[in-house]
């Protein structure tokens, strides 16, 4: 049945005939943004009463959806790329393409738009809802479809976390007349593009925060051509002040500072609380080096917009420029985090055979496309969770790692438990408020009572005068199980603390330990160990309402010879009358408590809880780095030994990985490179090596990337010059020098023609669209 497929186009072939049809519609209340890529559905035919139609479907964006004409037009092209294998004297059956349908989602009125296409015959074309019900299509609905097509096209141009098999990805825009068109009915939908929807990181999409503003600057940016850009937001700004924040970022990105300023001036006197133009000038500021101005701007942009993930990051970057990293990890716990959700897709079916042409004259300069050892890892490196990580969870986790990029890993852990109540300070706080509360409970008869508190749980109360001024001792024969069963951390064998990851001690330097260490200790000996405890005296004064501070002393206790147990070390912890919760959250002061309860300051008491997202964050940076840590080791032990050092090669790709995430740009290249000695068929290493050397100006290397990012991509049917990694990186190399050096380098590298004609096609874009460095 080769004879029924398409050339140069991959398709899958349905079981059923017409299911993707059905499937889409039954999915398409679930599209919540976007919505997923084009769907081509096509049925073939013999023209024999005996022969059953197959239908077939692919994938497609960049299409121009402007009307139902041009929709018919990519199908009927179609009709001319089936292959025909048959020679003039066989008498194999011939298939063709019977008829078609197109469906496009409008991400603007959440309408699925469809032209169903008879060859040969007439076009078709209607509109279907949510339920499934036919509509006409309007020219509004015709216009917003197409910019519906080309924020697909674009946005999802080179996103490597969004892979459908069959999908087939063309240039949106060619011309300039086409890029025209498009800024005209950008202008005429601006106002509605936050009916679109907007990154995973911004919670409420607004009139500049959202897909269509975000594929604009994607779309002039990615060029670093903002004239475009600048010149539809100077019309928008007119009807809405707002857009100014836009209009401010491309004169910046035109080098245009001074106006960028002026307008900026003029935005902010009539929008003050605008947080993306806040932004913008922190930005500026930023860039300038006035971190502190950037900083009190990225404040009241948190005051405008605390609900808003964005600007809380936005202050977290600015702490971390400043090195106040303990403000930077408290701003860190409060940005709010949103489930993620990913771009929409369609429901995966089964298809009864899948048809994916190879390109050879493109594909002879990859590896085959087998899975061999190269392709097996490490469980170990397979299994770290950060990569896994999306939307607000990644962001976060990139901020985490810059800042133990800049203080370590041990000081980033003391300034975590300088700034949250630690696992064991909240159990030993929560023990001894126990503790307290019911000696108070005791002594609320009588003023002048106090009462002793034994191991078994009996009270003695004591008369004295009319303050009490010795304490009573907590102690008998043996450590209180009340205390050690709330989680006391004293150990008898050589087990490691399985809450060792979310403890901390308070250092002695914190400005929290204001306490002073008064009142005699008895100590137990534990008759089965050979450990020696401190138990603290609580000593209660009623003495009016004065404050009088009480500590614990914090003894470390010895280990016997033989290792049997570990040394064991007791926190320095205060005592609280008011609950745990609002003690170990540390978001009010203490209040003043009753004539009869004693005040103490705690060593936390302006500490706050570590939120469990950025816990589970710190837990996945240690797996990160204790990672990484273990293979710099083997990496320099193996160079001592003059050994060389061998890893497969995904185990170098997730390292190359790590590397990055953890910003050791060097020795994620290295590993990059290393990937490369290895047959493993995979784009990821060349593409980032492209971006390395595009940002070091290497043209040669960048170029010999290039070329192999461009096969692979031409291998999964991306036909697209433009916004591609490629075009990205040549258009930034040729700022530097010019687009005649890239082109007289590739034709100095003698490549194969249609490996030529691709590469040249960046550089044509360029000279269409006048892009920088094209006349040089």
């Amino acid at each position: 049945m080769a004879e029924a497929s398409f050339k140069d186009v991959p398709e899958l072939f349905e079981v059923d005939l017409g299911e993707s049809l059905t499937a889409r519609t039954e999915s398409l209340a679930s599209f919540r943004e976007l919505g997923p890529p084009d769907l081509c559905h096509v049925v073939k035919s013999t023209g024999r009463s005996g022969q059953r139609d197959l239908g077939s479907y692919h994938f497609v964006s960049g299409v121009d959806a402007s009307s139902s004409a041009s929709l018919a037009a990519y199908i009927n092209s179609l009709t001319y790329a089936i292959e025909d294998n048959s020679a003039w004297f066989s008498k194999g059956t011939a298939w063709k393409v019977k008829n078609g349908c197109f469906c496009c989602f409008n991400a603007f009125s959440r309408v699925d738009i469809r032209v169903d296409v008879k060859i040969p015959g007439g076009v078709t074309a209607y509109v279907v809802d949510l339920r499934g019900e036919r509509h006409e299509a309007t020219a509004e609905i015709w216009q917003e479809t197409y910019v519906s097509a080309l924020l697909r096209a674009i946005l999802y141009s080179d996103d490597p976390t969004y892979w459908l098999d069959a999908y087939r990805k063309l240039d949106p825009i060619t011309t300039q007349e086409a890029e025209l068109r498009f800024l005209q009915a950008a202008e005429a939908l601006f106002m509605k593009g936050w009916q679109v929807g907007s990154d995973p990181e911004i919670q409420v999409a607004t009139v500049v925060s959202n897909h269509l503003t975000a594929g604009i600057m994607k779309y002039f940016g990615d060029s670093g051509r903002y004239q475009q850009a600048a010149n539809l937001f100077e019309k928008l700004t007119a009807r809405e002040l707002e857009v100014a924040s836009l209009l401010a970022k491309s004169y910046m990105g035109m080098n245009e500072e001074v106006k960028a300023v002026q307008i900026m001036s003029g935005a902010m006197k009539q929008t003050p609380h605008s947080y993306t133009l806040l932004h913008v000038q922190s930005d500026f500021l930023r860039a300038k080096g006035k971190y502190d101005w950037a900083l009190k701007l990225a404040r009241e942009a948190v005051n405008c917009a605390p609900s808003e993930f964005v600007t809380w990051e936005k202050l977290t970057e600015l702490y971390i420029d400043i090195k106040d990293f303990e403000s930077a990890l408290l701003t860190l716990n409060s940005c709010p985090m949103f489930t993620f959700n990913g771009r929409d897709a369609h429901r995966n079916l089964t298809p009864a055979r899948i048809h994916l042409p190879f390109k050879r004259q493109i594909g002879e300069i990859l590896p085959e496309k087998v899975k061999t050892e190269d392709d097996e890892a490490d469980p170990a490196l397979q299994r770290l969770p950060a990569p896994g990580l999306r939307g607000t969870w990644a962001r976060a986790y990139s901020l985490l790692t810059r800042l133990v990029s800049e203080i370590g890993w041990d000081e980033l852990l003391k300034t975590r438990s300088c700034v949250f109540v630690m696992e064991e300070e909240y159990r030993m706080q929560k023990v001894n408020v126990d503790i307290q509360s019911a000696g108070l409970k005791n002594g609320s008869e009588d003023d002048a009572s106090q009462g002793v508190i034994h191991e078994d749980g009996t009270v003695t109360k004591r008369v004295r005068d009319s303050v009490i001024s010795e304490g009573t001792t907590l102690a008998a024969d043996g450590v209180p199980d009340t205390i050690v069963s709330e989680g006391t951390a004293l150990a008898a064998d050589g087990d490691a603390d399985d809450d060792a990851s979310t403890r901390g001690v308070v250092s002695s330097h914190s400005p929290h330990m204001s306490g002073t260490i008064s009142g005699p200790a008895s100590k137990e000996d534990v008759t089965n160990g050979s450990l020696t405890v401190d138990i603290p005296i609580i000593r209660i004064s009623t003495e009016s309402d004065r404050e009088r501070e009480l500590a614990e002393e914090q003894e470390t206790t010895k280990a016997p010879v033989n290792g049997s147990s570990k040394p064991v070390a007791l926190n320095a912890v205060s005592l609280a009358l008011e609950k745990p919760v609002q003690a170990a959250a540390g978001e009010k002061e203490l209040e003043s408590p009753s004539p009869n309860s004693a005040q103490e300051t705690f060593s936390f008491t302006n500490k706050r809880l570590c939120e469990r997202w950025l816990d589970n964050l710190f837990m996945v940076l240690y797996e990160d780095l204790r990672v990484w840590t273990i293979f710099r080791a083997e990496v320099a032990h193996f160079k001592t030994q003059h050994v060389a050092y061998r890893k497969t090669g995904l185990e170098w790709e997730i390292l190359g990985d790590l590397g990055l995430r953890l910003h050791h740009k060097e020795e994620a290249k290295e590993a990059y490179q290393r990937c490369l000695d290895s047959t493993r068929y995979s784009q990821k290493p060349w593409a980032k090596l492209l971006e390395m050397y595009a940002d070091e100006g290497d043209i040669q290397r960048s170029i010999q990337a290039a070329i192999r990012v461009a096969a692979y991509q031409y291998a999964d049917y991306t036909e697209m010059t433009y916004p591609t990694l490629i075009a990205r990186c040549f258009f930034k190399l040729g700022q530097i020098h010019g687009h005649a050096k890239i082109s007289f380098t590739l034709l100095s590298m003698g490549l194969p023609d249609p490996i030529l004609k691709i590469m040249d096609g960046y550089l044509q874009y360029g000279k269409v669209f006048k892009v920088e460095g094209y006349d040089f």
